[in-house]
C-alpha cells in the first residue's frame, strides 16, 4: 500500500504521522512525505518516509498515485497552512481516488461536529488505526 502523508509549515504533524505509521507497518507500506515546502518534506523523510517531495506539482502528481492520503483536515482546504496549501493542491487531494483519513484539527477555521478535541498524539493513533483497517480491507480484495 502507498500512503501519502501531506503536511506543511514545520512538518511536525506529518513527522508524527510518519513515525506512527512506520512503527505500525514497518517496511510493509510505502510512505511518501508530501510537504507544501521543503522543510516539511525533509522532516517527514527523517521520520521514516520512503520518499519525500515538496511543492504544488509534487502534491498534485503524487496524490493520484497513492492508495491512502493522510494528514489534518486542512489538507483539503485551499490556502490553509498560512497560505502554503494552494487551491490546486486542495483540489488534487480532495478529488484523488485514494481514501482520505484526516485528523480533525481546527487550524483551518473548520469545525467538525461530533469530533472530540483529543490531544494530537491520540488523534494520530486513531488515524493509524483507520489506516490499519483500510489496509486490511485492501488485503481482502
Amino acid at each position: 500500500m502507498k500512503i501519502a502523508v501531506v503536511d506543511g509549515q514545520g512538518g511536525g504533524i506529518g513527522r508524527l504521522i510518519v513515525e506512527k505509521l512506520r512503527q505500525e507497518f514497518g517496511a510493509s507500506v510505502d510512505i511518501i512525505g508530501l510537504g507544501t515546502n521543503a522543510v516539511a518534506s525533509s522532516i517527514m523523510l527523517k521520520a521514516g518516509a520512503n520518499e519525500g517531495a515538496s511543492g504544488e506539482n509534487a502534491v498534485f502528481y503524487n496524490v493520484h498515485r497513492a492508495d491512502c492520503i493522510v494528514g489534518s483536515v486542512a489538507i483539503i482546504a485551499a490556502n490553509s497552512f498560512a497560505g502554503e496549501l494552494s487551491p490546486r493542491m486542495a483540489e488534487a487531494i480532495a478529488s484523488a481516488e485514494a481514501v482520505k483519513i484526516l485528523i480533525p484539527l481546527n487550524r483551518a477555521g473548520i469545525k467538525i461536529t461530533g469530533a472530540i478535541a483529543e490531544p494530537l498524539p491520540i488523534q494520530v493513533d486513531q488515524l493509524v488505526q483507520k489506516v490499519r483497517e483500510f489496509n486490511e480491507q485492501m488485503e481482502l480484495v
